[in-house]
């Protein structure tokens, strides 16, 4: 009788079921390794995304389940693993750490610190795959997160849980607009996670200086996975971001998370998915990539216990073309976006938000009265400069009307420039829009608009403290309060100087 090797591990098999063997472990062997994924025959039970450890160290998670094989992106590039190494299972998932002593830290995709400041000692491990919240647990946005940047918190409010996108050419100030956020966030009990994405080092060294000196990293986690990482940890940092951020709003905090940004991120997962032989789709994405990012950014949102997680992604576009496929994905995942124009940006406009692309889908529940009472008609007063000035352009004769919307447009233009990394809060934002409601920006030069918005505010905060406060902490501007600053504003204007 002739018996087959295979009949004889069936048989081995049968035998062994129903036996408790607690101290047997399943295990694998590597047939295949390179380009950080390798293959494992022989774990014939395990699930997906389980974490497996390597007989030589390492660590990957599972990714793709073949009938003979499975699919394993590694942790760490630095361990090498070779042929035949023996691989066993963990029976669980890979967890990110979370806790307060993250605060002040930067950490890799993995959780190990970057800074050289020593170990973390982490209060809990969450793990990176959890079901978002039902709309059952979730809250209405109606509260606002000021960013400190009057163009976007005037036209395009941004509100604690929203998601906003921001999207623009390289090198428009898209990594900018996000560092004032997080250094707008100081004294206001909001903790801000930063993750940087396939970015190079000396990137992040300065961004980590900037925080750093201006006393950021007092309440910021940084998590980086750059470019020279293995692909897993770039595919990994954003949902090890997200993690923290939830734990936060779990208790009832404030978190806002940046991603630094998602164009790698989906560059990251379509060398992953070519590397497992999965059928690509447009621009060789794979048919997934949608809910890659759907799933990530779900997560965002406000709570009925009171806390929230605010989501402020990155997405990187080619030559203003907002219709490419990645982008196109993330406009419709989130609740609007902030467009950064290159030609704005070469014209001198900082920050160079293009108002006509640009749009909250939250809008006016996110902003603070005095803030909406301000700014009723400045969308529309600059969407008619922008008409106006093509027309221009090309010599037309305008009329009287035409040209004095010519002339408010240039003077808005003006008063939302703002220097990099100098941030206003809702009070200063709403006296200085009130000074172009009221018309007392129109006399004066273009060059002086935003040198006397700024010492009026001065002013009005030191002068008229209490006036200032009584605004600060009602959030609005009465009728009242309005003839009081336009008594105000006849004041300083007889002391305002311009200087060189």
């Amino acid at each position: 009788m002739n018996v087959k090797s295979t009949d004889l591990v069936s048989l081995f098999e049968d035998a062994l079921k129903g036996v408790p063997h607690p101290e047997l472990e399943e295990t694998g062997i590597v047939v295949q390794v390179g380009d950080d994924v390798c293959r494992v025959h022989g774990l014939r039970n395990v699930v997906y995304g389980e974490l497996v450890e390597f007989e030589g160290g390492n660590k990957g998670i599972v990714f793709n389940l073949d009938e003979y094989s499975v699919a394993v992106f590694l942790l760490y590039n630095t361990i090498p693993v070779q042929e035949l190494e023996v691989v066993k299972r963990t029976g669980g998932e890979f967890k990110a750490p979370v806790g307060d002593a993250l605060i002040g830290r930067v950490i890799d995709a993995v959780g190990k610190p970057l800074d050289g400041r020593g170990p973390i000692e982490a209060t809990a491990f969450h793990s990176v795959e959890t079901d978002v919240e039902p709309i059952t647990q979730r809250s209405p946005i109606d509260e606002s997160l000021e960013t400190g940047i009057l163009a976007i918190d005037a036209l395009v409010p941004i509100g604690k849980g929203q998601r906003e996108l921001i999207i623009g050419n390289r090198n428009t100030g898209k990594t900018a607009v996000a560092l004032d956020a997080i250094l707008h966030q100081k004294g206001k009990d909001v903790i801000c996670i930063y993750v940087s994405i396939g970015q190079r080092q000396a990137n992040l060294a300065r961004i980590l200086r900037l925080l750093e000196e201006n006393g950021a990293l007092d309440y910021t986690v940084v998590v980086s996975a750059d470019a020279s990482e293995a692909v897993l940890n770039q595919w990994l940092a954003p949902y090890v971001g997200c993690t923290i951020g939830e734990y936060y709003r779990s208790q009832g905090k404030d978190a806002l998370i940046i991603y630094d940004d998602l164009s790698n991120h989906a560059i990251a997962f379509r060398q992953m998915s070519l590397l497992m032989r999965r059928p690509p789709g447009r621009e060789a994405y794979p048919g997934d990539v949608f809910y890659l990012h759907a799933r990530l950014l779900e997560r965002a949102g406000k709570t009925i216990n009171g806390g929230s997680l605010t989501a402020l992604p990155m997405v990187q576009i080619q030559s203003d073309d907002i219709t490419a496929y990645i982008p196109t994905n993330l406009i419709s995942i989130t609740d609007g976006q902030i467009f950064l124009d290159t030609k704005l940006f070469n014209q001198g406009m900082r920050p160079a938000v293009n108002v006509e692309l640009s749009v909250s889908r939250v809008g006016g529940a996110a902003q603070t009265k005095a803030i909406k009472r301000m700014t009723k008609a400045l969308r529309l007063e600059l969407a008619q400069y922008h008409e106006l000035l093509s027309f221009a352009q090309f010599g037309t004769e305008l009329d009287e009307v035409s040209q004095r919307r010519l002339q408010r447009g240039t003077i808005a233009v003006a008063l939302l420039k703002q220097p990099q990394f100098v941030t206003y809060n809702f009070v200063d934002q709403s006296l200085m829009l009130f000074l172009l409601k009221e018309d007392f920006l129109d006399k004066l030069p273009i060059g002086d608009v935003q040198q006397y918005a700024t010492q009026f505010v001065s002013f009005v905060s030191s002068v008229h403290k209490d006036l200032y406060d009584e605004i600060f902490s009602s959030q609005n501007i009465t009728d009242e309060q309005i003839e009081q600053l336009k008594v105000i504003a006849g004041e300083f204007d007889k002391l305002f100087v311009a200087t060189v």
